[in-house]
């Protein structure tokens, strides 16, 4: 192409006129060192904590030692793919996870990704995994009833909306059960729950997901797993993975429930990433900031200001003890972040008081400003009982002669005792928990036997729902026991017990 010398001129003016010198700079760094699940990296000189860092082969990590001459990171997934020298991109963003209504009813990883085989999930926005607590002025008290279904809870420890209530016990002692008893009961509630499985076995997570989808929980639930056979870094990050799902739904004006199943495993995973980072190991080995690990997370359960929608994150963490010891590092830490505990005694459980709860160590500290009129009226001296019960208790059994009135007292224990326990998988209404403790408080139940109790609860719910419905209906729409439902509530029991004890003598 020949070009005259005037046009030659015009595309060299136009080219000086839109030459530009600024350099493109790619900020990129290299492994120096990998292994279980570490990655030193040298060359991040504008990396920033918690980012997401790109490691070839499409694997993540995230940027944790920020030192001077090296980046320490942890590997979200399998590193056996990284090598010495490979390449480290940083993303620009921190660990983020993907939010929405979609999450609602699937399985995921701690980064989000579904993995129960029903296909990706759609979601268009994400949130940070750590994010600040709501403030002091952003939260309003906690006064709205979170119902439980379990009576020993409801009537003893009651749990508010925007409450963090501990689960605390040895393993095998029902702390799962009662997790779960809890996200069943809020079906029809308007409730979305969010479990959250660390460290466990995948059998265990696979038989629970089965449990909620048949009976109809999983469409309400969010199941957020990082099993025992996942990554440290995975087991890290799953519980923040699932507050920040929470938080979604939090500030769009919705109640949430949270169960942290279990932080023990979560510490130990912590403890573990903390030592292979060369951390300065403390107290059992844990690092320093191990309280503060568990304090961010369950300083953003809350109930939120009406300006700020309203919205409610109650959260439920599970600790497992050794021997019944909750003086251990761990528990202690937790019992003095939470609102209150839950302690779950093995000898209980396995004299067959299930669910296994400890009335004299156990409480709310939020107490009846979570319960409704109704429950307060009926369950403000069952701690009371209890406590005199097991106390004359442990004397009686020492003496063989006991006087009439203890042998009542007694009686009237052993019958609160036995009204207490409940089946797994069985949440009760408000309703039928005001009924049955209202017969048990008031000495109705005492010559009913231990071991007829269950037969006795389910005929009297099934006898009052269909001879005294106005009983039930008082109690569900004003949510307190009057005057006139009182009478009738108790007309009801003297019919039923004299119509029990009858055909069952």
């Amino acid at each position: 192409m020949n070009l005259k010398p005037d046009e030659i001129s015009t595309l060299i003016k136009n080219e000086i006129e839109n030459y530009s010198n600024e350099l493109d700079v790619s900020d990129f760094g290299r492994v120096m060192q990998v292994g279980d699940g570490i990655a030193r990296i040298y060359g991040l000189r504008n990396c920033m904590s918690g980012e997401l860092l790109k490691f070839p082969h499409d694997v993540y990590g995230m940027a944790m030692n920020l030192e001077e001459d090296n980046v320490g990171a942890v590997i979200l997934g399998d590193d056996y793919t990284i090598g010495e020298g490979d390449i480290v991109k940083p993303t620009g963003t921190v660990v983020q996870m993907p939010v929405g209504e979609n999450m609602i009813g699937r399985v995921v990883d701690a980064l989000g990704r579904p993995i129960d085989g029903k296909g990706p999930v759609e979601t268009e926005e994400s949130r940070p995994v750590e994010c600040p607590a709501p403030g002091v002025l952003d939260r309003q008290p906690v006064t709205e009833p979170m119902q439980t279904g379990i009576k020993a809870i409801d009537s003893m420890v009651p749990i508010g909306k925007g409450q963090r209530e501990l689960i605390i016990g040895d393993r095998q002692t029902g702390k799962t059960a009662l997790a779960v008893d809890t996200i069943l009961n809020q079906k029809g509630k308007n409730m979305i729950c969010i479990y959250v499985a660390i460290g466990q076995k995948q059998s265990t997570v696979a038989q629970l997901v089965q449990t909620l989808t048949d009976r109809g929980a999983m469409k309400y639930t969010t199941v957020v797993s990082a099993t025992a056979s996942a990554a440290a870094p995975m087991q890290y990050i799953a519980p923040y993975a699932g507050c920040a799902l929470g938080e979604y739904f939090m500030y769009g004006g919705k109640d949430v429930l949270i169960i942290y199943d279990d932080l023990s495993k979560h510490a130990v995973a912590y403890r573990a990433m903390s030592l292979l980072l060369k951390r300065p190991p403390g107290r059992e080995a844990y690092p320093g900031d191990v309280f503060y690990l568990h304090s961010r997370l369950l300083e953003r359960a809350a109930r939120l200001s009406d300006e700020l929608g309203g919205g409610s994150m109650t959260a439920i963490p599970l600790i497992e003890t050794q021997a019944g010891d909750i003086s251990a590092y761990i528990p202690t830490n937790v019992i003095s972040i939470t609102d209150g505990q839950i302690f779950l005694e093995s000898d209980l459980f396995f004299s067959g008081q299930r669910p296994a709860i400890n009335a004299g160590i156990s409480v709310s500290r939020v107490g009846g400003k979570a319960q409704t009129k109704a429950m307060k009226q009926v369950s403000s001296q069952i701690k009371l009982i209890l406590s005199q019960y097991r106390e004359l208790q442990s004397f009686a059994q020492f003496g063989s002669d006991v006087d009439p009135a203890t042998k009542k007292r007694l009686a009237h224990g052993a019958a609160l005792m036995a009204v207490l326990r409940q089946r797994q998988y069985q949440p009760l209404d408000l309703a039928d928990q005001v009924m049955i403790l209202y017969a048990a408080v008031h000495n109705m139940v005492d010559d009913v036997p231990a071991d007829r109790m269950p037969q006795f609860e389910e005929a009297f719910r099934t006898y009052m729902t269909e001879r005294y419905p106005e009983v039930r209906h008082s109690i569900e729409d004003t949510g307190e026991l009057t005057k006139d439902t009182e009478e009738l509530l108790v007309k009801g029991i003297r019919a039923f017990r004299k119509q029990f004890l009858s055909f069952n003598q």
